[in-house]
């Protein structure tokens, strides 16, 4: 039965991708940091001296570096968050500054501390580890004045929280969702008032871990069916599995036939996974048929989409730090919402986005130039295709990732 409902897999950017809409503001919340990422040649033991290859100092933050990537990929980004009047804070909004991201929403607070975060990147297994401290005094909604978010939620495409801070985010959240403006969650770990924010949500995207943590149940893709369920006013779910790709479920409205047998979506899942082609290295995309009746059992059922992204196979040589990848990807749907791309495309395209992270060591690979040199346009995939003036804005962000490599 579960074979009856795949479609072929999909290529990366297989015609010109839509215009963006002339509304392209995103108001994010979430947390901004300064980076110094190690990078060693193996993680080291405990008490052990190592010495590091390299050390940088890059911005980080998952709510700033998604923010960063819509920038550079022809979104209009507010960030709203709280730094300290200590220098980390000043490099901080600095280089979202520099990037094209509006600051002007972010509380500074006087003889505060800013989020700092140590990264160490072991080159032998391809790991990244974060040690972060927060910032203090913390964000609180009284940081936020009604009139001064209402301003800045003003005219906006999208919100975008990345599930930390959620008293103030939730605040933040409910004054979107009272403007009837869409909400995307990132959901990476379970944490007190995260279910407040999911609750308002209009799209979720999860790390590998979070589906299972949060539903207990025994599969992701059961999961994921387990979210959409809880929450009914969610539009899709994405899973992001690493090196494995993403796994992805769109809610839809049942096909001409509303009494269609429901599929269990495990066996479903595992009947995509045998259509993917693992000679093809760039990102693609195996579905079902557009609205089946996906069953968990011990959970329920629904219609939806089944979608799963592949990622892009990297030579572990050319793999420098993971750290943002995540990020880059939010950033990449952020991108592919506003401009109302379809999940068929959305999710090859986030994927490649995300790996062009995955070829730099710093969690936003630093714009070297913007111009189109012929030696770069030669490092790129041949599937991009350069015409329009999206994919040119595509463009740009790939060549700024390789013109650092």
């Amino acid at each position: 039965m579960a074979e009856a409902v795949i479609s072929e897999a999909h290529g990366l950017f297989s015609s010109d991708l839509p215009p963006l809409p002339e509304n392209r503001i995103v108001v994010g919340f979430g947390m901004v940091s300064v980076d110094y990422v190690a990078i060693v040649d193996a993680f080291p033991k405990p008490d052990e001296k190592v010495r590091g290859r390299s050390l940088q100092v890059f911005g980080g933050g998952n709510a700033a570096n998604a923010l960063t990537c819509a920038s550079r990929l022809g979104l209009t980004p507010k960030l709203i968050t709280k730094v300290g009047d200590d220098s980390l804070g000043q490099i901080a909004l600095a280089e979202l500054e520099a990037d094209g991201v509006d600051t002007s929403l972010v509380k500074i607070s006087d003889g505060g501390t800013s989020t700092s975060t140590y990264v160490i990147v072991d080159k032998q297994m391809k790991t990244r580890t974060c040690i972060y401290t927060l910032g203090v005094p913390a964000m609180v909604p009284d940081d936020l004045p009604k009139t001064k978010l209402v301003s800045a939620l003003n005219e906006a495409k999208l919100a975008y929280f990345d599930g930390r801070s959620t008293k103030p985010a939730l605040v933040v959240a409910q004054e979107a969702a009272r403007m009837s403006i869409p909400i995307l969650v990132e959901a990476e770990r379970k944490k007190a008032g995260l279910a407040s924010l999911l609750d308002l949500a209009t799209y979720i995207i999860c790390s590998e871990k979070f589906p299972q943590a949060w539903t207990s149940a025994s599969s992701i893709p059961k999961a994921l069916v387990s979210i959409l369920l809880k929450y009914p006013n969610v539009k899709f779910v994405i899973a992001t599995l690493g090196e494995k790709g993403c796994v992805m479920i769109d809610r839809r409205t049942p096909g001409e036939d509303p009494h269609l047998d429901a599929i269990d979506v495990d066996s479903l899942t595992e009947s995509l996974k045998l259509r993917i082609d693992e000679n093809v290295t760039t990102p693609t995309l195996v579905t079902s048929e557009s609205s089946v009746r996906l069953r968990a059992d011990g959970i329920g059922t629904l219609y939806g989409k089944l979608l799963l992204g592949t990622a892009e196979k990297i030579p572990p040589s050319e793999i420098l730090d993971t750290t943002g990848a995540g990020d880059a990807f939010i950033g990449a749907v952020l991108y592919a919402l506003c401009a109302g791309m379809p999940p068929e495309k959305m999710l090859p395209f986030s994927c490649q986005v995300d790996t062009m992270k995955k070829k730099n060591s710093c969690s936003r690979p630093h714009v070297v130039g913007q111009r189109l040199d012929v030696v770069v346009l030669d490092k790129l995939p041949p599937q991009i295709n350069p015409r329009g003036s999206i994919s040119l804005l595509v463009l740009s962000f790939i060549i700024s990732c390789l013109c650092c490599l």
